[in-house]
């Protein structure tokens, strides 16, 4: 691989992040994610779906 080649390959990974968390935010995003799942799962069971 030549240097322009890996340039450019390094370029497209960086256009294509999905920008998903940081890596001093995880802990606070998987607390809410998980927060939003028991809410849903207690949603669905009061509602009758399950």
């Amino acid at each position: 691989m030549t240097a322009h080649t890996a340039a450019l390959t390094t370029r497209a990974r960086d256009l294509v992040r999905t920008g998903g968390p940081e890596e001093d935010s995880a802990w606070l995003e998987h607390v809410l994610g998980w927060t939003l799942v028991v809410v849903l799962a207690m949603l669905v069971t009061q509602i009758g779906w399950l």
